[in-house]
């Protein structure tokens, strides 16, 4: 699934290709990711409708309209959101076109149909409960080592558990979690209301650097993910423990595996006792 850094790269791909294009119409070729409203009037509301900001919030994209509603995107496991050429031939999977007024398409693929699309009122995201409830940006200035510890020392669950819930800490995906404890040499099932001041800062710090580097390399890519300009990402390069078990780590230990919050987790026994 498209974590921080992968949706951050799309919208920064899209926003130049799409702000102040103006939405024709659009041709829905499978409805199922439209979750409000009904596809038919979703395709009604957003014609003649100016896109006037592309923002992100968490792994959320929100096209801010002129008519001062939001159309959100939710990208989850396989989506993919370019801008093509109109009458380019369709890939498989091409679920939404939205037609542009300079003869370029907005296209939405998704091979696996789990993503999610809505148009809201303005900023009010009530309706899509998982995005209205997110924590803070990581990469922002309310995100401190401070914020961060208050929010570890009030759970007292493993730490891979905590930095998957979005109402933590928009963004992180399995990928980040485990290349953040990694840096900031934690186990993923230390116990949260545990960890001290001073490893709570290394694990902030660990977070944002490793989020800036994945957004600098343009996000991961194993299989699905590309960004508005249909390019992979090359963080993959980069991952010191994620996907990498049985290798060595950079200490020379065997890096191990283990199910964590229902996810495979990686980590090294040495660095991350």
């Amino acid at each position: 699934m498209p974590e921080l850094p992968e949706v951050e790269t799309v919208r920064r791909s899209l926003e130049p290709k799409l702000v102040g294009r103006t939405i024709l119409s659009l041709q829905i070729h499978y409805g199922g990711i439209i979750k409000k409203p009904e596809p038919s009037e979703l395709a009604e509301s957003i014609k003649g409708q100016r896109i006037e900001r592309l923002d992100r919030r968490g792994k959320y994209l929100l096209f801010e309209l002129s008519d001062e509603k939001t159309l959100v995107v939710h990208l989850r496991m396989t989506g993919r959101l370019t801008v093509e050429e109109a009458g380019s031939p369709l890939a498989k999977h091409t679920h939404l076109v939205f037609s542009l007024d300079n003869g370029r398409e907005l296209r939405f693929n998704d091979v696996r149909k789990f993503g999610m699309v809505y148009l809201l009122p303005g900023d009010d995201y009530q309706a899509v409960e998982v995005l209205y409830t997110l924590g803070p940006e990581p990469l922002s200035g309310e995100f401190t080592a401070a914020e961060l510890l208050q929010r570890l020392q009030r759970k007292k669950i493993k730490l891979k558990t905590f930095l998957l819930d979005q109402k933590e800490i928009a963004g992180l995906g399995n990928i980040y979690a485990d290349e953040a404890m990694f840096r900031a040499g934690l186990h993923p099932e230390r116990i949260t209301n545990g960890i001290s001041e001073a490893e709570a800062s290394r694990l902030h710090q660990a977070i944002q650097k490793v989020l800036q580097e994945g957004i600098e390399y343009r996000g991961t890519t194993f299989r699905d993910y590309v960004d508005g300009n249909g390019a992979k990402g090359r963080f993959q390069e980069r991952l010191k423990v994620y996907g990498r078990a049985g290798k060595e780590c950079e200490c020379g230990a065997i890096l191990q595996k283990k199910t964590v919050a229902g996810r495979t987790t990686v980590y090294c026994p040495h660095c991350q006792k």
